[in-house]
């Protein structure tokens, strides 16, 4: 794999164009430079790595916008050694992303072929996260509480398996189905035990979040 002059020239100008979009958090807009979406995608869209656009990875999902992955990442107010529980490992970009933030990463994800994949291609990165495979919606209790949790697919509820998961003053970032083809973004803050307070910052658009673990 080869991340070439072209490609960073590529970046940068994918980081203009953020900006113009309104994210502001350098050090988000500076970990989208570090990590090389081309990577993560299929050789068909190579040459679209860097347009702000969702593409197939397989298995039914996507890797998301650009825009998405740094909205989500900003919304998480991450501190170096923050860590982080991801629900939907998927490509693994936005897995990348949450490490070169400074994250302490935990991801998982239900569909055993992205899990294979991405694990492989993220270890060989030198990008270290916990990958495992199984239902996102009970997430990773074992490592419990977390100061952040991230999904990356449309949810239609949040689960309370989740809230118990989130320390006092983590950030549950979630996209809510609204009854559409869109989700709503939602950033959950846990304020004391069994307290939370809800914020939506807007539509966006995911693959849904499903119930069964796939065994594909």
């Amino acid at each position: 794999m080869e991340d070439s002059y072209r490609h960073k020239g590529l970046r940068r100008k994918l980081i203009e164009d953020l900006r113009a979009m309104g994210i502001s958090n350098e050090s988000v807009l500076q970990a989208i430079d570090a990590v090389p979406r081309h990577f993560f995608m299929d050789s068909a869209f190579l040459n679209f790595a860097y347009n702000n656009k969702a593409f197939p990875i397989g298995a039914g999902q996507t890797i998301s916008q650009p825009f998405t992955v740094a909205m989500q990442s900003s919304l998480l107010e991450i501190k170096k050694g923050s860590k982080i529980l991801e629900v939907g490992t998927g490509s693994g970009y936005q897995t990348g992303v949450l490490c070169a933030l400074g994250a302490k990463v935990f991801t998982i994800e239900r569909q055993r072929s992205l899990f294979l994949k991405a694990r492989k291609l993220l270890k060989s990165l030198g990008l270290e996260a916990y990958t495992t495979y199984g239902d996102g919606y009970k997430g990773i209790e074992g490592f419990a509480p977390y100061d952040g949790i991230i999904v990356t697919c449309g949810a239609p509820f949040i689960p309370k398996t989740l809230l118990k998961q989130m320390k006092i003053g983590a950030h549950l970032v979630i996209p809510i189905d609204s009854g559409s083809e869109l989700q709503e973004m939602k950033r959950i803050t846990k304020v004391a035990d069994n307290q939370y307070e809800e914020e939506s910052f807007g539509s966006f658009r995911f693959v849904p979040m499903l119930q069964k673990r796939a065994d594909g």
